[in-house]
Parts: structure tokens; sequence; C-alpha cells
């Protein structure tokens, strides 16, 4: 006879009546039936548990303490063991962590990877381990799949326990938690006992008939409060019941259940293994494992099962392991849970650890909770007791409704009184009514939904209904209201000696400014570094800091660090309590802050997409926050190998703005430019010379890149040619180049002015030619966009580019007019920085200071040309100047071709008095002059 004969018998029956015996009904209640029956007769003793649940605590506790095993087989990653030890540095909740970025065997480009398994003090695997750890003679060994099989099995998993962040239960409200939602960040999670149904159509038939929301308040209402007050073996039944029942009602087809199968195989094999190593008794020890592993049909489950199962191998990917702050609402995040159900739960753990008189355990040294410590007394040994099977305590405990508590009027009142006294706080018009009116309503709730007693959820319901009417005034709603008042986001914390060595340094080397840095608040720091140098190293910290956390950590308020600059007082707002968990991370990437930023500069320059503007920002952020000379050679020297094999100018701006920059860097603070630099023009030079042409005539490179081709060439043309470069090359680059689009078309006519190509007059000719020629009129603002552009490479182009700007507007017609004015005014704004100071300066200089002046103000370009020369005059030479220039005309003929003159020269015997004269009167001029030329 089973111990559950009279049960299958009574479920069979209802089968029978309630479906006629033709479905798979009958098969699945007796199946319930014997899993909780296989799992009562195995010879270690399994305690299912779900993750986070009071009544799974509550249990745990009184079993611990009753029966004193010895060893504990626990459902987590085994390669975490280490970080148990560490707990009792924290302050809970926290989560322990896995983190690697250097991969090998995964994926390129999957990185980083992270596993996060988060403990609180109202869990039940929290309980085992503190007991374990602070009890003389007891082991606690984590039994599941390590986390490198983690990710090594998680392409096989597609919704579950082990994945990213599970999608929000519906009427769950994630606003108001702000950065605490985040502080598990992209982490996969795992934890012990998740415990929901797969079927989607389970559990929307669930909540529609429990009248409730979500399925966290389900399983409060419906499990959690029935077995919080049940005894260990009623409990130990109906929660693998549970497990059986979400087991077996799953979706074909259900992807997640070959790797929770593959799990316990592998915790099985552990736990023999285990056993087989150490000789411990079975009846000393205790497995805590997931409800719905507890019920597992597998071949290898139990210690008498032979089935062979082999572990297969880890990968060669390097682990680092620690912990890292957590909060209710970042596990309810992580994990899919209600918002406010994690303090809930909490909640109903410390009401019912008071109120049954239940003494838990806290490890030695734990910061925070109210719990006691673990006894430190040799562990008693159970005494010999019959194997006998357990009596079926299923049957009455579903056959008889719990027995809830009635109201407490005296907790609901003061709930009422509170959530007022909150929301007038955060500006909400609450007054003594309205506190009656949530009372009155929290009732009616919870009468409505069939509950003896308001639960915290009916309250929330109710507050919401009655307080929020329809803004919200301030940051925080009513039920997140309500959240604070009912326990909190509770926010952990890791001890200075759980951290790791960078997280230490950082701490010690921040210790003169006076902070304290495990305070989530917001800090305001003044440095005054010409009063204090010794806070020097504190700044600079900072400010790498603030370049390797996210934005809020650390946050500048005055002074700036540019290349050439240092600031004489700076003001800081420092968060660094609330960022705890991204400055762990950075401990598992080197031992200093500076050694993780040499670390990324070089990923970042070294990564396959990197380009040479990329580079070059890495070279310059090696300046600003390493120093030294030796980093940023070698940076800049990959930027020339980026340079050299880009194929493209998408970046050609960027380059040019950050080499500008650090050339300017380098000149003012450095005795010579450094070698990279050199290499870097000159490659830049031969570079864009030869992909001049193409760009020019390529429709997929823009105007501003073509510019800021021109304007490598034109502003570093002196450098380059020092260097060894050929001007040749690009006068033949320039020549080469036949752009169609008419903003290229004026690029180019400005080059060629710049190179002496083209004069001003044939510039300003052909511009004319184009306003007068009606088919092209449309087309001309597209010339002058082109133009602006030109003043970064040819900056000496303003006064053209005025001129231009200033008969476009006079000479236009509207309707070519006005749609161009909103793309020049944007082409203007986003390159403020380079392009409108030149024009202003330039239509400062043109243009009347006054407006009286402005009715007889002619411009420059209509007015009346000088008196023209007589034919055959030109000016006279004198002296041995003269006699110089006479024998050697070609220089001053260059210089007049560049200027557009177009003289002739005269008779060297020719003399003009007046030169005469005046070299007469000044002869040391004169005799200087002509001892520098030899004469």
């Amino acid at each position: 006879m089973s111990t559950f004969d009279a049960l299958r018998e009574q479920l069979l029956d209802a089968a029978a009546a309630f479906s006629g015996g033709k479905d798979a009904l009958p098969a699945i209640l007796s199946g319930m039936v014997d899993d909780v029956d296989r799992m009562l007769r195995e010879e270690l003793e399994i305690f299912p548990v779900c993750h986070h649940s009071p009544a799974s605590a509550l249990a745990m506790t009184r079993r611990l303490r009753d029966k004193r095993p010895k060893v504990v087989y626990l459902e987590l990653c085994e390669d975490l063991r280490p970080l148990l030890d560490e707990l009792r540095n924290c302050r809970l909740p926290v989560a322990l962590q896995a983190f690697a970025t250097q991969l090998d065997g995964f994926p390129a480009g999957s990185g980083p990877l992270s596993v996060i398994a988060p403990v609180t003090e109202a869990s039940a695997e929290y309980q085992a381990i503190a007991y374990a750890l602070d009890t003389p003679g007891v082991e606690v060994v984590l039994v599941d799949r390590s986390v490198d099989h983690v990710f090594q099995w998680l392409p096989q998993e597609t919704d579950g326990e082990t994945g990213g962040p599970a999608p929000r239960e519906s009427g769950s409200v994630e606003d108001g938690h702000g950065d605490e939602a985040a502080l598990q960040g992209d982490a996969v999670g795992v934890e012990i006992g998740d415990l929901r149904p797969r079927f989607a159509e389970l559990e929307k038939h669930l909540l529609h008939h429990g009248k409730v929301r979500h399925w966290s308040e389900w399983w409060d209402q419906y499990v959690e409060q029935p077995l919080t007050g049940a005894d260990y073996d009623t409990y130990r039944q109906a929660m693998a019941l549970v497990g059986s029942l979400f087991r077996r009602l799953r979706p074909d087809g259900d992807d997640r259940l070959p790797v929770d199968e593959e799990r316990e195989r592998y915790m099985w094999t552990r736990i023999r293994e285990h056993l087989a190593a150490s000789g411990a008794d079975p009846a000393d020890c205790l497995y805590v494992c997931g409800a719905f592993h507890a019920v597992s049909t597998i071949a290898e489950f139990g210690l008498r099962s032979e089935a062979p199962y082999e572990i297969g191998p880890r990968t060669g990917t390097r682990w680092l392991y620690g912990l890292i702050p957590s909060s209710h609402s970042a596990i309810e995040a992580q994990f899919g849970l209600a918002q406010g159900s994690v303090s809930i739960a909490a909640a109903t753990w410390a009401k019912a650890v008071k109120r049954g008189g239940v003494t838990s355990f806290r490890l030695e040294g734990q910061q925070g909770g109210r719990g006691k410590r673990a006894a430190k007394a040799t562990p008693k040994a159970a005494p010999p007791v019959a194997a006998e099977p357990e009596a079926d305590r299923l049957a009455g405990f579903l056959a008889t409704p719990p027995a809830l508590d009635g109201l407490d009027e005296d907790e609901l009142r003061g709930w009422c009184v509170d959530i007022v006294r909150l929301a007038r706080r955060n500006g909400y018009l609450a007054s003594t009514a309205d506190a009656i009116a949530v009372f009155e309503t929290s009732i009616l709730l919870a009468g409505l939904r069939g509950r003896a007693r308001p639960t915290p959820y009916d309250f929330a319901d109710a507050a919401v209904t009655c307080i929020e009417k329809d803004v919200v005034p301030g940051r925080r709603d009513v039920r997140r209201l309500c959240e604070i008042l009912l326990g909190g986001d509770k926010i952990g914390m890791v001890g200075y000696e759980a951290l790791p060595p960078l997280a230490r340094d950082v701490y010690d080397r921040l210790e003169p400014l006076g902070l304290d840095l495990t305070r989530r608040t917001q800090q305001r720091v003044l440095l005054d570094l010409k009063a204090d140098p010794e806070l020097e190293p504190c700044s600079d910290l900072l400010w790498t800091l603030r370049h390797l956390l996210p934005d809020g950590a650390i946050r500048p308020i005055m002074g700036a660090r540019r290349l050439g600059e240092r600031p004489i007082q700076e003001s800081w707002d420092v968060a660094l309590g609330r960022h705890q968990r991204e400055i762990i991370e950075l401990g598992y990437e080197g031992v200093t802050v500076e050694q993780v930023l040499e670390q990324r500069l070089r990923r970042k320059a070294w990564d396959p997409q990197a380009t040479a503007g990329v580079a070059l920002a890495a070279v310059e952020d090696a300046i600003l926050y390493l120093g030294g000379r030796r980093l940023a050679g070698e940076l800049g020297a990959r930027a020339v190998e980026l340079l050299a094999a880009e194929r493209t100018v998408d970046d050609a701006p960027e380059v040019l703005r950050r080499i500008r920059r650090l050339l300017t860097y380098y000149r003012a603070s450095e005795p010579e430019l450094p070698a990279w630099c050199e290499d870097f023009v000159t490659a830049g030079y031969a570079h864009y010379c030869t992909l001049l042409p193409t760009a020019f005539a390529d429709d997929d490179a823009g105007v501003r890149q073509v510019g800021a081709m021109l304007g490598f060439l034109f502003t570093l043309e002196s450098l380059a040619l020092s260097l060894g470069c050929d001007r040749a090359q690009l006068e033949l680059a320039v020549r080469q180049s036949h752009p169609r689009a008419p903003a290229k078309v004026a690029l180019l006519w400005a080059a060629q002015t710049q190179l002496g190509l083209l004069t001003r007059d044939e510039l300003r000719a052909r511009c004319d030619e184009l306003l007068a020629n009606p088919l092209v009129v449309p087309a001309y603002p597209l010339y002058v966009s082109g133009f602006v552009q030109a003043l970064e490479p040819v900056p000496g182009l303003a006064p053209f580019v005025v001129e231009a700007l200033s008969k476009a507007f006079a000479r236009l017609p509207d309707p070519v007019l006005l749609p161009w004015l909103p793309t020049l005014i944007t082409t203007l704004r986003r390159h403020a920085p380079e392009l409108v100071p030149v024009l202003v300066r330039e239509a400062g200089r043109t243009f009347p200071g006054a407006l009286a002046e402005l009715d007889t103000w002619t411009p420059p370009w209509e007015r009346p040309a000088g008196p023209a020369r007589k034919a055959g005059a030109a000016p006279a030479p004198s002296g041995p100047v003269s006699a110089l220039l006479t024998r050697h005309p070609r220089a001053c003929d260059a210089v007049a071709a560049l200027l557009g003159c177009t003289a002739e020269w005269g008779s060297a015997g020719q003399e003009n008095g007046e030169v005469r004269a005046l070299l007469a009167r000044h002869p040391v001029t004169t005799g200087a002059v002509a001892a520098l030329l030899g004469a």
C-alpha cells in the first residue's frame, strides 16, 4: 500500500466526474501524486523551495534546527562556493556574481558574460548558508552546473530562470525605482526554485479565477499564506505537489525542459560523487532545490540510480567572481516579478518570525538584519529512527480550507494613517477622510476577492483608488509610496573586506576627501588644488572614474580636463555608493583603474571596427588620464596604420579635429613632435591626396568629408612639406578632380584658388555667370553651401564667402531663397565652432558698424575700381634691389600671378627720384639689405 493511495483514488474519482475519463486529466492528477510519493521515498531528504518565499524560509529554519544536518546540498552554481564566506561582510540583499571579459570557447563578440545569483535574508538558501557556515562540522556543497555551463547551455534556453531580465508581469509598474531596478544590469540570473506556470493559458486561468492582477499576488494568497503556518511535512508535500503541477502542465515543445533535466542529472551526479568521496551518511544530509526539480522524472534521480552521466568539460574562459549590491526592485526586474512583491515577502517574513517565535539564522558579523546568529554548538546527531513512509498530509491540507487570520484592524489602520502622511509629504492633497476611505476600500476589495483579511496588495489598490486621482504631483506615485510604507526597496551593500582590490584601492585613494562612499546619496566635494596640491591625485582619480563609470556616478560641476589645461578649483557630485556594482565590475578587469583604462584604450584602438578617429580619441584619453608618452605613442602608431588602411573618407572631419588639437598640444608642451605625429601627417597627406579625386566624384562622400580632407591638406601642408611631402601630389589630385555636385564644384574652385590655379577675379566671374543663368539659379544655393564648407580648408576665402552670401540674399528669388534658408541655418549651427566665427569676423569688417552709415554704404564688390594705369607705364625700379629683381624675375612673376597682377617689367635703366631720395635718407637699411644679398 502506497502512502497516497487514498488521495490518488479521490483525485481519480474527481477527474472521472469532471471529465468523464476521456482526456489526460486522470493521468496528470495521478502522476502528480506519484511525483510526491517518489520524492518522499528517496533516501536523501529533499527540501523543495521557491525562491524568495517566506514560507520556504520559515520551513527551512525549523527543519535545520530539528534535523541538524551535517551536509547541505544547495542548488547553486558550484564554482560560486568561495563567495559564500564573504556574505558576512555585506549588507543583504547582495548577489553572487561571475564575470568574464576574455572569452575562450564562446562566440566572438558575445562578451562580456555575467551571471548573478541574488541572496536575501527572507530566502531558504540564505538560512541554509548561514546555518552551515556558522555551525562547526557542517558543510555546504553547491551542486548545480558551473557558470561556464550556464552559457554553454544558454542557446538552448528560450525562457526561464536562467535568462536575462524576464518580462514583467501584467499589471506591474516599473516606474519609480530608478537606478535600483538596474543594479544587476543585463546579467543572467540564477535562483533556487522558479515556480511559475510555463503554460500561459494556465496562468491566465489562475489569475482570473483568483481575482488577482499578477502571479506574485496569486502565489502569496494561495500558497504563501496557507503554508506559512503549516508543519514541515505538510509544507514539503504541498510544495512538491505544486512543482509537479507546473512540471506536468507545460506546453508541448517546451525548450526549457531538456535543460532543466540536464541540470537535474548534473546535480544528482555531483551529490553521488560527494557522498562517495566524503563517506557522509545520507541521513545526515539535506538537499535543497527548487520544487520543480524535487519531483524530477529523470533516470538519474536518486542516490541508488546507476544511469550513466558524464559532465562535459568547461571552456577555457577565465571567470572572475565577486559580490555586487542588489535590491528588491533589481530582483523583481531580473526575474519578472510584480513590483513590490519581494518587499512584501520580506515584510511577511519579518512578521512571521516575530509572531511565530522562530529564531532565524544570520551570519556572524552580518551587517543589518534582525535575525540572530546561528548557534555554534556542535550539531547533535539525530536519534536513529526506523525508515517509515511519511503520513499523507496532502489529503487533509487540500480538503480543509486554510485557517486564515482575521482582520487586524490595528495593522490596517496604521497602514492607512501612514500612507496619508507619506502622500502629503509627496505633494498629494490627502486628508483624514482619505485614510478612512482607504481603510473601508481595503476591506471591500478583500471581500470582493474572497479574502478574510486585506492583503498588502488590496491595501495598495485601495490607496491608489482613493488618493491618486488623476496626476502624480511628485516623483513617486501612490503605489511606490505603499512599497516604501510596507518595507521599502531594501538595497544591499558589499562590505569593504569583500570588495575586489581595485574597489578597495579607489576607496583608499579617495579617503582624503572625507566622503562616506557607502552612502547612496549624492555628495558634493570642492577641491582647491592651488591651496591643497596634495588633492591632485584625488582629482586625477575622479576624472578617470568619470571616464570609466556611467553617467551620474561622478559628475563635475566646476572644472574641466582638456589638453594643456589644469583647473585651479574643481567641484564634484559623487554618488559612488549608488554605483558600487560598476566599481566592483571594474575590479574584474584589473587591479587599478589606470590598468583598466589602459586595457580599454588598447581594446578600443585594436578593435576590428576601429578607425583612425577612434585611435586618435584613445591617444587623447591616454594623455588626459594616464600621462606619459609610451601608451600615447603606441596608440598613435596604431592610428597611422588605421589611416593608411582606410578606403573611405567618412572619418575625415573627426581625424582633422583631433590631429589639430594634438599637434597644438605637443607644440605647446613638448620640445619636438613625437615621431608618430610626423608619420601621421605624412601618411595623411599622401592618403588624402590619393583619395581626393575619388571623393570628389563619389556621391556617398559628403561635402563635409571632402572639406575636411582639404582642410587636412591645406592647414597641415607646411608641416607635411617640411617632413618631405611633395606639393605636386596635391596639385595633381586637384587637377584630376571632376565633381558633378554643385557643392563639391564650389569646394574644388576654392581649392584651386588656394593653389593659385584660379584667381579671385575668375572665381567671382564664374559666380556672377551662375547668377546670370536662369537655368542654374535654382542650384546656386548649393554652390554657396559649398563655399561655406570651404571656410575650414581655405579661411582666407572668407571675404568672398560673405560676398557670395550677400549676392545670394540680394538677387535670388524668394521661391529659391526661402527653401534654402533652413539648410543654411542648420549647416551653420552644426558647425558653429569652425565656420561661424570666421564669417562673423569678416562680416563685421565688411558691413558698416552703425545704422546711420548703411544708407551711404556701398559693398566693396560694387565699388568702382581704381584709375587704370597708362599703357606701358610701370613703376620705375631703383637701386640694387630693382636690379636684383630684374635679373631674377621668376619670383616676382610667381607672386604677381598669385595676386592676379598682369603688369609687365619696365626698363632696368629707369629710375625714380622719390625712391632714390628715400634710400639716401636711410642708408643703413640699404646697406643691410646689400650685405644680406651679398651685393
